[in-house]
């Protein structure tokens, strides 16, 4: 997930941005905007980067079984033929 350090810079920046007259209005702004980001990021279909990892290495270990596949079938066509 979004390290929520990230959400709380992003609001502070937000907020920050801000004209001076509604200044007042700041802390319900960043509130707001606060739990509008972590709905939109609970909504999307995140993993970690130890997942992310980790599936990479699967994917590469299946790519390297298929190449060998590949090549024993190819030798085994090549003998038949």
């Amino acid at each position: 997930m979004l390290n929520p350090k990230i959400i709380e810079d992003l609001a502070e920046k937000f907020t920050q941005s801000i004209p001076p007259g509604a200044k007042a209005f700041q802390k319900d702004i960043e509130s707001n905007f606060k739990q509008a980001m972590q709905s939109v990021i609970s909504r999307l279909d995140l993993v970690t980067r130890e997942e992310f990892d980790v599936q990479t290495k699967v994917l590469a270990r299946t790519r390297e079984k298929i190449e060998q596949l590949e090549k024993t079938l190819e030798a085994m066509q090549t003998n038949k033929s």
